[in-house]
């Protein structure tokens, strides 16, 4: 049994909506411990260097949580106007780039607690290996893996 237009439509944002459901608390713990930290007695001895990443870092937690919500609430501003085909694929494309938002958000900020606790002769390699792991298991294999039989 085939499913029509709608019936896709709809099961293609509901699964994007649940899919944000788990990335958005991640996001949200992370935006929350990095809020903390200029209020800690330890955030005044970090270097120029390590302040410029975690100011990096706290942006980008910020922007991944504006990319990962705004298809709620476009979802919710839509609500009924018969415009779902539009807000499935506008919502991914958002969907995505928070989750590029995020990665690059996790990324710099065990980047800076390398540093502080290590130096900079683990942070380097460790931040240049969490990238392409990071790249790899949320880029590269899915679209090696599943590659977009839809067209």
């Amino acid at each position: 049994m085939g499913e029509t237009a709608k019936e896709r439509r709809d099961r293609e944002l509901i699964e994007l909506l649940n899919e944000l459901r788990v990335a958005l608390p991640g996001v949200q713990v992370l935006f929350a411990f990095l809020l903390t930290i200029p209020f800690t007695n330890k955030f005044s001895d970090l270097s120029r260097v390590d302040t410029a990443v975690y100011f990096v870092a706290l942006l980008l937690c910020a922007v991944a949580s504006g990319f990962l919500i705004a298809p709620s609430a476009h979802h919710r501003l839509s609500f009924r106007s018969g415009a779902k085909e539009g807000l499935v694929i506008w919502s991914n494309r958002l969907a995505i780039a928070g989750i590029v938002a995020l990665a690059l958000a996790i990324v710099a900020s065990v980047s800076l607690v390398a540093d502080v606790l290590y130096g900079e002769a683990v942070r380097i390699p460790l931040t240049i290996g969490l990238l392409v792991g990071v790249a790899l298991l949320w880029v590269v294999f899915p679209l090696v893996l599943y590659p977009n039989d839809d067209k």
